[in-house]
């Protein structure tokens, strides 16, 4: 039972994506594209005009701060900073968001490689901001969002990937 006294954010849901993705490529080579922000671009919808703000001049590292201008809803554009917390080489990193559209975004990344090449897994938990509202439209307008961009991620990784395959 809650009492009065409990804090609002408890009652906050948490959801999650848990998706997996396989490539006809190394481990190294996957790590090499996923590893480096300025390949996001290249994988997101291009209608969220998606931008790296940041000048990123050495590999991925704990403590790595990211700047990204984004539009993830016509005629809304907000900057996201993400921070790198954990990056274990070639196996996986872990970014969290510092400011940006929600109250909290984890994303895991883990490249799992195999006889195929590799299969990458995605693990992101969030939580919307704005309370009871942010809840209200995260199953009409958040979460078919993020299903459209995890799509368009692996359509175009897929594209990227599999003609370089097919070339060698």
């Amino acid at each position: 039972m809650l009492n009065k006294w409990m804090p609002i954010f408890v009652l906050m849901k948490f959801y999650s994506i848990h998706q997996t993705h396989q490539l006809p490529i190394s481990q190294k080579e996957a790590w090499a594209f996923l590893s480096s922000a300025d390949n996001l671009s290249r994988i997101m919808p291009d209608d969220m005009h998606f931008e790296v703000q940041s000048k990123i001049d050495k590999p991925i590292y704990p403590g790595q701060l990211i700047e990204y201008k984004v539009t993830p809803f016509k005629g809304f554009t907000t900057k996201w900073v993400t921070e790198i917390n954990h990056v274990q080489e070639p196996h996986y990193f872990v970014d969290t968001q510092l400011v940006g559209p929600y109250k909290i975004w984890h994303h895991t990344h883990i490249l799992h490689p195999n006889d195929k090449g590799v299969l990458i897994e995605d693990q992101v938990r969030y939580q919307m901001p704005f309370g009871i509202l942010g809840e209200l439209v995260h199953p009409i307008v958040v979460r078919p969002q993020l299903n459209k961009i995890f799509k368009a991620r692996e359509e175009k990784m897929n594209e990227l990937f599999r003609k370089k395959a097919e070339i060698k």
